[in-house]
């Protein structure tokens, strides 16, 4: 009963509470911009992503028929694979930020999200934390939890139920609009896909960290940004 109630509540507030909240206040962000407001929403958002990880633990805990290794949080089947994968994604992620910070590109599709980018040191601490935080928190309960769950509590299907997680992933994402979902969409299947080759949830966790550290902390300050800044800074 306690799981049953623990789960609806998860999936509701994922599918229903969270798009609304996360779209209300991203939209107030965009109009009201403003550091101490943008502190306020990322502190929220970061506890909102722990208080999530924390509960699918919770379900992992009480349940008979889960637990770490069926979330993927116990030692990968081949350790040379998982060097070779944590090896690749640092490399390719590390060469991929240090072309962006020189050449200022900005991230594909980074206007879906432009609000979220920091403008001072401040700021980016935030933004590394949050970057943190989702690629701690999410893969645990999107990848981890909400697969295991479907496929071993539910009986579904694994196709089923990391399509049903997925969709659940992109959902969170609704403050992105369509282009941003499907964008999110695209990398969750990636994400999903090296979970199941690998069966680790520790390489995706790095991979997802990687993609969101490049997203807000190498992605230039719009031209209107930068703009404000120095109407600012001549004040």
């Amino acid at each position: 009963m306690v799981f049953a109630m623990l789960l609806t509540g998860l999936v509701v507030h994922l599918a229903v509470i969270s798009p609304w909240w996360g779209t209300r206040s991203y939209r107030k962000l965009e109009r009201e911009r403003s550091g101490p407001l943008y502190i306020r929403m990322m502190s929220l958002w970061i506890g909102e992503l722990w208080a999530l990880a924390a509960v699918s633990l919770l379900l992992v805990a009480i349940s008979p028929e889960l637990d770490l290794a069926r979330i993927g949080l116990a030692e990968i089947g081949d350790p040379m694979l998982l060097a070779g994968m944590i090896t690749g994604a640092a490399v390719v992620g590390g060469v991929s930020l240090l072309v962006l910070a020189k050449r200022g590109v900005a991230q594909p599709g980074a206007q879906v999200y432009s609000a979220l980018l920091p403008r001072d040191r401040t700021e980016r601490w935030y933004a590394a934390a949050l970057a943190i935080s989702a690629g701690v928190c999410e893969e645990i309960l999107y990848r981890g939890v909400l697969i295991a769950v479907g496929v071993h509590v539910l009986g579904l299907s694994l196709p089923v139920a990391a399509g049903l997680s997925l969709a659940l992933f992109a959902i969170g994402h609704l403050y992105q609009g369509l282009r941003g979902m499907l964008a999110v969409l695209f990398a969750g299947f990636c994400l999903t896909w090296l979970y199941l080759r690998t069966g680790s949830l520790v390489p995706v966790i790095l991979l997802h960290i990687l993609i969101d550290l490049r997203a807000f902390l190498f992605t230039p300050a719009t031209r209107a940004d930068r703009k404000e800044q120095a109407a600012v800074a001549g004040n």
